[in-house]
């Protein structure tokens, strides 16, 4: 197993405080998979994904305890900056990290290599690059705050990945997002699995991490309670009994098991059901 994150013994509390946000879990993730993380509001997901951006505690202050491992080493030994080459994070709300200097898409995409030094054709050539495979070359002369919530997440998206990292953190894209923009948002996601990127993804909407992450973990109350491929964790109908929130067809799917029936599997997908159903 070729790891490239690994948390041992993680327990993590904020400054001023009484309980802690992330309590003893113990995990790793495989380089190139993409892992969606889900556990209801306070559950410790948006703390989990500053632990592994190494932002909790040196931004945030608090109490660490445990050890965290990126690519092998201990992030407490990466210098300063050395962290955001290789790991890139995507806010929920793609307003908070469009710069504002920048009056084009192409040049906001383009900022991060520029502060990094990155010569002149280089920048062109990987701009042009991310933005065809983020479907946003069109948007490329246009004002990133003229554009649509699920455009400006893709530019966001773009921004990122025109850098390069190894690791790929997004904090519920899609929040915020129509359908439509939500389906933009995920091909993209889809484009970064295929591009052998590690992606944590934290996102509600568990239809489409069924759809899409090779391992699920669920998060209640800072512990990790489930962690495992797709299939297995998202079919679990117990987690409903710890408030988490299963695929339709995996509940339906359930309910026909419950009733009698007997099903080669329960399925998680619209295209799993059609071919599971299609023996009745």
């Amino acid at each position: 197993m070729d790891t490239i994150i690994e948390f041992k013994n993680v327990t993590y509390q904020y400054p001023l405080t009484k309980i802690p946000a992330i309590k003893n879990i113990s995990f790793q993730m495989e380089k190139g998979k993409l892992y969606g993380v889900i556990g209801g509001n306070g559950a410790g997901k948006t703390t989990l994904c500053a632990l592994i951006r190494g932002f909790a505690p040196s931004f945030f202050k608090g109490e660490l305890q445990g050890e965290i491992f990126i690519d092998k080493k201990n992030i407490k030994q990466y210098q300063n900056g050395e962290l955001s080459l290789k790991i890139g994070y995507v806010f929920q709300n793609p307003f908070n990290q469009i710069s504002g200097v920048k009056d084009s898409v192409f040049e906001e995409v383009a900022y991060g290599l520029e502060n990094f030094g990155v010569p002149m054709a280089e920048i062109e050539e990987r701009v042009v690059s991310i933005m065809k495979k983020t479907d946003i070359l069109s948007l490329a002369e246009k004002n990133p705050f003229d554009l649509s919530g699920g455009q400006q997440q893709r530019v966001a998206l773009a921004s990122i990945l025109v850098l390069e990292p190894d690791i790929l953190v997004i904090d519920e894209p899609t929040s915020q997002l129509d359908p439509e923009g939500t389906e933009s948002v995920f091909r993209v996601i889809k484009a970064m699995k295929e591009m052998k990127k590690t992606v944590i993804l934290v996102e509600h909407k568990v239809d489409l991490l069924a759809e899409y992450a090779d391992e699920i973990l669920v998060l209640k109350g800072g512990e990790l309670i489930r962690k495992g491929k797709n299939q297995e964790v998202l079919t679990d109908i117990s987690l409903m009994e710890e408030g988490v929130l299963l695929p339709q067809m995996a509940i339906l799917g359930n309910m026909i098991v419950q009733s009698g029936r007997k099903l080669q599997e329960i399925p998680i997908t619209q295209k799993q059901a059609e071919r599971i159903f299609s023996q009745f």
